[in-house]
């Protein structure tokens, strides 16, 4: 079993937020992989299925953003799955631009409290990872209103590829291993 993980924010106001982008590329992966995402266990919305022959868990956790940990371990612990090789998270960078995707396989939170808070539930910091860019907030804007805030159109066009971009990523990692997928994904666009 692989867990794979969006991270994003419940409910209607938050939906296609910056934040949650995490939510947006589960959803699409589920899509192309005809998983349905319509169990609720682990404190999150999941499904699970096949990607590219493997078994997966997709999860979205409705714990909110800065307690996604909860929600990770224990699915993490239900299915006994080593975080380090059989977890995968997926979310919102505000130092990546709009469209551009980071695939890394540890490192610290960079200030974003999901990550935080799933460094602190599973004790390490080496998880596999794709960053979802989504630009830098603009000077004299709230962080937290930025990231809760939605895409301007002509940005959003340029998500939506970016969500199936971030689809193939995670479909590279199970199929390749996160070193070519790193190699394929993490260019500028």
């Amino acid at each position: 079993m692989f867990v794979i993980a969006g991270l994003g924010n419940p409910g209607n106001r938050y939906e296609k937020t910056r934040h949650n982008v995490g939510f947006q590329v589960i959803d699409r992966l589920a899509a192309q992989y005809g998983i349905e995402i319509n169990q609720k266990k682990h404190r999150a919305l999941c499904g699970t299925g096949t990607v590219e022959g493997y078994k997966v868990l997709l999860m979205k956790p409705q714990t909110y953003m800065n307690l996604s940990g909860e929600s990770v371990r224990e699915a993490i612990d239900f299915y006994k799955v080593d975080p380090e090789e059989e977890f995968l998270v997926i979310y919102d960078d505000i130092s990546l631009e709009p469209g551009q995707l980071r695939i890394r396989k540890k490192g610290s939170a960079g200030g974003h409290n999901g990550i935080k808070n799933i460094i602190q539930h599973l004790g390490t910091q080496v998880f596999l990872r794709i960053k979802v860019g989504v630009g830098g907030k603009p000077e004299g804007y709230d962080l937290a209103d930025y990231v809760l805030g939605h895409f301007e159109k002509e940005t959003e066009k340029r998500m939506q590829e970016t969500y199936d971009r971030a689809v193939q990523a995670a479909s590279g990692i199970l199929t390749e291993g996160p070193d070519r997928a790193m190699n394929a994904f993490n260019l500028k666009v």
